[in-house]
């Protein structure tokens, strides 16, 4: 491990807890001063942490920027944060998306602005401290702490049927902690009492001797919870909801990283904490994750609703990343890293247009458009990027991620590989079908008032389009950055021979 000079991730945790309490001495009708605060801050905070990319070193082994301080001594708690290759692509991820969403929400939110804006960076900070905890109870306190400001969101500023969405999701995501929870202490007392260490510290925990029963009850723990957060089917059923009621920055975040945190989970827990079932468990997980692939695009095909349309191709997107982590090998896993990048931008760039729309003819009903491209061009050339990016075409960033999926898929299962493939086929359907109701055709009376994008929504969705278009073309700075991560990930797993998987990132 690389100790850390500057404590770096410690100041991107705290960072945007520092910049609340400005916002708490601003009047509560200082609308403006409270957004272009909020915005300053998640943009120095993306500032900031591109150090993380700039320092971090691809040949490296172990973790980086690493701090670990004891904290509660007496039960074995520890200040422990790091970054792999794996999480430093997510904490990017999320420093990006924020200070989109934030500059998203300019007119979209107009109540209770400072307690909104609030919510947003309490939630930055416990996203990012989810990503680089090492120590298993930081780890918990992180990840519950992610659900208080999205309830919030949800339940306050979200559409008609916000209260029963945020209820659910708290419910759900609640459920899966409680049992996860339990695994955590579980394994906390194991390795006490066969080595004599009682620690939370993951990395001393990796290889802690376990039987083949408890085993397979720890690692179902761990899934369940991680399983209800990606989701995974038919753990899946709370999202459409969150999603639909969700404000717009609130889906952006849901989608674009707060769902990370389970395809996460998986790749930082479950596997190396639990090899030999994660092994045993692979041929169901993949059967699983091709079941939500087909089952989320065949659902959002029939949606009537933008939005809900949107939601459901997640459940397909989130499905593929699965696929590609239990082929346990090094293209799936690096293909699933990428992939869950590219979902974020891809499709948090959809919710972010697709609130574009709202805002100028209230409803999200597929039924009530068509021929925007005529009215609004320049939104309509967004879109098609976007959706381009969505389906995986060649040159933009989700044919990159689909296709490492795919080609460790086909190493793992072949079976698998070519049921993964179709859901390839149904988002191109799904996805197109929806443009071309929405974009083209006749351009309906209560359309032709409708204006194109302002100055600041370009400036919103520019940065996201330049990602996808940089991914698509130039992936290698990404891979590079995972290829060794995978790599020690998977030697945790399986015994990897590098003559048999590839050197993908090179």
């Amino acid at each position: 491990m690389e100790q850390s000079g500057f404590p770096l991730l410690s100041f991107l945790i705290f960072l945007p807890l520092v910049g609340i309490v400005p916002i708490l001495f601003m009047e509560a009708r200082a609308n403006k001063l409270v957004k272009v605060w909020a915005f300053v801050v998640t943009l120095a905070e993306f500032m900031f942490s591109l150090g993380l990319y700039g320092g971090f070193k691809p040949e490296a082994e172990g973790m980086q920027f690493v701090e670990n301080h004891s904290w509660i001594a007496r039960l074995g708690v520890s200040y422990h944060l790091g970054i792999d290759g794996i999480s430093v692509l997510l904490v990017l991820l999320t420093t990006f998306l924020m200070a989109v969403a934030v500059l998203s929400s300019w007119n979209a939110v107009q109540e209770k602005m400072r307690e909104y804006m609030i919510l947003m960076l309490i939630l930055e900070a416990s996203m990012i401290g989810t990503f680089v905890a090492l120590d298993l109870f930081l780890f918990y306190i992180f990840w519950e702490a992610t659900l208080i400001p999205m309830y919030f969101l949800v339940g306050v500023w979200g559409g008609p049927r916000r209260i029963y969405a945020a209820i659910k999701f708290l419910l759900f995501t609640m459920a899966g902690s409680v049992l996860m929870l339990v695994a955590i202490l579980v394994l906390y007392f194991n390795h006490g009492s066969t080595s004599g260490e009682y620690t939370f510290d993951l990395l001393k925990l990796i290889g802690t001797q376990l039987s083949g029963g408890s085993a397979l009850l720890l690692f179902l723990a761990f899934a369940i919870a991680f399983a209800v957060k990606v989701p995974m089917f038919p753990f899946h059923t709370w999202l459409p909801d969150a999603h639909v009621e969700a404000p717009t920055a609130g889906s952006v975040i849901l989608a674009g990283v707060l769902l990370k945190m389970g395809t996460y989970g998986f790749l930082r827990f479950c596997l190396p904490l639990f090899p030999q079932v994660s092994q045993q468990a692979a041929p169901v997980m993949s059967a699983l994750a091709v079941v939500g692939i087909i089952y989320g695009a065949l659902m959002s095909m029939i949606q009537k609703d933008i939005k809900s349309l949107v939601a459901y191709s997640s459940v397909s997107h989130l499905g593929a990343v699965m696929l590609g982590i239990f082929a346990l090998n090094l293209a799936g896993i690096q293909g699933s890293v990428l992939q869950m990048v590219n979902h974020g931008l891809s499709t948090g760039a959809l919710f972010l247009i697709v609130g574009m729309i709202y805002e100028r003819r209230h409803t999200r009903m597929i039924e009530d458009f068509g021929g925007l491209s005529k009215q609004v061009p320049v939104l309509g050339a967004f879109f098609l990027i976007v959706t381009l990016s969505s389906i995986g075409l060649p040159g933009l960033n989700g044919f990159v991620g689909e296709f490492l999926v795919l080609w460790g898929a086909f190493q793992a299962r072949t079976v698998y590989g070519v049921l993964g493939a179709t859901g390839v086929v149904l988002s191109a359907a799904y996805m197109l079908w929806m443009f071309r109701r929405v974009m083209h055709g006749e351009l309906k009376p209560e359309n032709k008032a409708l204006k194109d994008l302002s100055g600041r929504e370009i400036a919103v969705l520019v940065p996201v389009i330049i990602m996808i278009l940089l991914i698509g073309i130039y992936p290698k700075p990404f891979l590079t950055r995972t290829e060794s991560s995978a790599v020690r990930l998977l030697s945790q797993v399986v015994q990897v021979q590098e003559t048999t998987v590839g050197k993908v990132g090179r």
